[in-house]
């Protein structure tokens, strides 16, 4: 009896140990179907919408000759001044922010751990698409929650120190707190960067669109920690900086010139990204604050290439010699990159700004046909969007879409939804009453008066003038244009011309009531929005939000610009913000053109093929037969 109570338990005990091995097998089982394990991707590249153009074994873009010989000395025309060779804080001006200059494709810029998306050093055939540079991978998670950059082991600066994963922490720590405010803007999502080994570092990521601030990840410059150790990061300097790119600067002199040498064990010459490219032995750049005396300069062979900026120079300056015996081409190159915004801007921190009808009533009388007849040649096309020459400009009416997604705006004006935009148009004829009429109506209705000539504020009786400060000489008749024609409905503007210094000083500060600028724009834009256009920007002293804006329609618009998933998405919501911008007249548009002017002297060779959305100098390389 004993023995068949023992076997019984002992079957007991043993079914209930297959039960419990069969419930945990299952609770496995149903884990593992239930939370499969994490997709990491391992990648050469990262584009923000659809694939990559170029696969994980490329040889080279299409856009280069990868057998181009490197040789000779190029000799190049800034426009400007600078002070420092710094170009990452908020003290002094660097040869980047001098007008142009960061179409030459080189720089004393830092090089990053990714190329392809920034302005400096970008993919010329794709949208908005990076690929490795000081990183060989990257690492990530579908949602993006992380991004691992794995250094590339050949990576060098140039005292042949390894660039290390502590440096690229060290680069992201310094710009957050010491450099210019506009890294604060971009970079504000990032929760974290972290050395995980000695060339591979971590960035955990926040904010709603990840993927596009992994991009901006990839933008950053990398500065070696053991060169700024001891010294003063913020403080603006003349001595050439620690570098890792294909130049190094040799020589400068504050305000005339600088000197770039091609590093001949450049540690990232064979890279894909890099073969074909950066092809002169020597870049001299020569400063010059008169374009009428740099062209006379590029005329008598000084140096090699200029881009024409002013049209008339365009039409009328290019009949001598050496163009006609074929020594100096000259040629239109077309382009398909973001035509960018050149504008007259209002600070709406002046409270005579305040009122969109007043700004409205300004832009009226800018006749900007009268202007591109008589000083341009008609050369050019007027900004009707801050997204000019893209895909990504609002449409004269909005889609169903675009209302529905502009409805869901308590604030919003009614009439964005039914009427288009549209900036005052006149003749070309110089006479444009009309349009002093209809501005007058709305200067009334914002309750200024027209008293003897000027128009009269009715709260303090003050007439209602300001200051357009202007760094450009050339530019002055255009103003001077504009001046004679707000003079007509009563408004007192004044025209003050200063240096470069105090242009970038007065900027910073946002000391001035109007200005004129011009803006690169993106084929995608992203995080450097928030920059432009947030409130939260609007009084951070260095922040490019010159207008002042603080609008919580766009706010929240820039923000989902950021976050688009897909390029139908980026363009309903540019598109929408756009044509918000655009009707609270922040700024008065001005012209674009969609084709390089370039001149150059006939000692070149250059690719068959011309990069859609950027120029490429950097491609070109010495004729070997002259």
């Amino acid at each position: 009896m004993q023995f068949l109570l023992q076997k019984r338990r002992s079957v007991a005990d043993t079914t209930l140990l297959s039960l419990t091995i069969l419930l945990s097998l299952t609770a496995v089982l149903y884990c593992q179907l239930s939370y499969p394990k994490e997709q990491i991707t391992v990648s050469h590249g990262l584009a923000l919408h659809g694939e990559l153009k170029y696969p994980v074994n490329f040889k080279h873009f299409d856009y280069v000759n990868p057998t181009a010989p490197k040789a000779g000395e190029i000799k190049l025309m800034g426009h400007g001044n600078f002070d420092s060779l710094n170009y990452y804080t908020l003290k002094g001006i660097s040869p980047m922010n001098t007008p142009g200059f960061f179409q030459y494709g080189i720089n004393e810029l830092n090089e990053t751990l990714l190329m392809g998306t920034s302005e400096t050093n970008r993919v010329g055939d794709e949208p908005q698409s990076a690929y490795g540079l000081l990183a060989e991978t990257i690492e990530y998670p579908d949602d993006f929650r992380w991004i691992i950059f794995n250094l590339n082991p050949k990576a060098r600066f140039h005292d042949n120190n390894s660039v290390t994963a502590a440096d690229v922490v060290f680069s992201y720590n310094t710009l957050i707190k010491h450099g210019h405010p506009r890294y604060q803007a971009v970079y504000q999502d990032i929760k974290s960067a972290t050395v995980i080994a000695p060339r591979k570092v971590k960035f955990t990521l926040g904010g709603t669109n990840r993927k596009s601030l992994a991009l901006r990840v990839g933008e950053l410059p990398v500065f070696s920690k053991k060169y700024w150790q001891g010294k003063d990061f913020k403080q603006a300097s003349l001595t050439p900086p620690l570098n890792s790119g294909p130049y190094r600067i040799t020589d400068v002199k504050a305000g005339h010139y600088l000197i770039f040498e091609r590093v001949a064990n450049y540690w990232g010459k064979d890279l894909p990204v890099n073969r074909g490219r950066y092809n002169f032995d020597k870049i001299k750049v020569e400063f010059y604050r008169d374009l009428t005396v740099a062209f006379e300069a590029f005329k008598a062979g000084r140096y090699d290439l200029y881009f024409e900026s002013i049209a008339k120079n365009w039409t009328q300056g290019y009949d001598f010699q050496a163009v006609q015996s074929g020594s100096i081409i000259k040629a239109k190159i077309p382009h398909q990159r973001p035509a960018g915004l050149q504008a007259f801007f209002f600070n709406t921190r002046r409270p005579f700004f305040q009122d969109v009808r007043v700004r409205q009533a300004i832009s009226m009388v800018f006749d900007f046909e009268w202007i591109n007849k008589q000083y341009f040649y008609s050369a050019y096309k007027r900004t009707n969007s801050y997204f000019a020459n893209t895909d990504l400009a609002s449409q004269p009416l909005p889609s169903i879409a675009e209302k529905q997604l502009l409805s869901q705006y308590s604030g919003l004006d009614k009439k964005i939804l039914t009427s288009p935009f549209t900036l005052s148009k006149t003749q070309g004829t110089g006479h444009n009453r009309k349009q002093q009429r209809q501005a007058i109506k709305l200067l009334k209705q914002a309750g200024w008066q027209l008293q003897q000539g000027k128009l009269i504020s009715p709260n303090n009786r003050e007439p209602l003038q300001f200051e357009a400060l202007a760094r450009n000489r050339g530019l002055l008749k255009v103003w001077e244009a504009f001046q004679k024609n707000l003079k007509r409905i009563g408004i007192q503007m004044s025209i003050r011309l200063v240096d470069s210094a105090e242009f970038k000083r007065r900027l910073d500060q946002f000391d001035f009531d109007m200005t004129s600028l011009a803006f690169t724009q993106s084929l995608a834009p992203n995080q450097s929005l928030r920059d432009l256009f947030q409130s939260q920007f609007a009084n951070t002293e260095g922040t490019l939000n010159f207008s002042g804006i603080k609008n919580p329609i766009v706010d929240d618009l820039v923000e989902k610009v950021i976050t688009a998933k897909t390029r139908p998405e980026l363009r309903l919501y540019t598109q929408a913000l756009d044509r918000v911008l655009l009707w609270q007249h922040y700024i008065i548009p001005n012209w674009y053109t969609d084709h390089y002017r370039v001149a150059y002297w006939n000692k070149f060779n250059k690719p068959t093929t011309q990069p859609p959305y950027y120029f490429g100098l950097e491609n070109w390389w010495f004729k070997t037969d002259r």
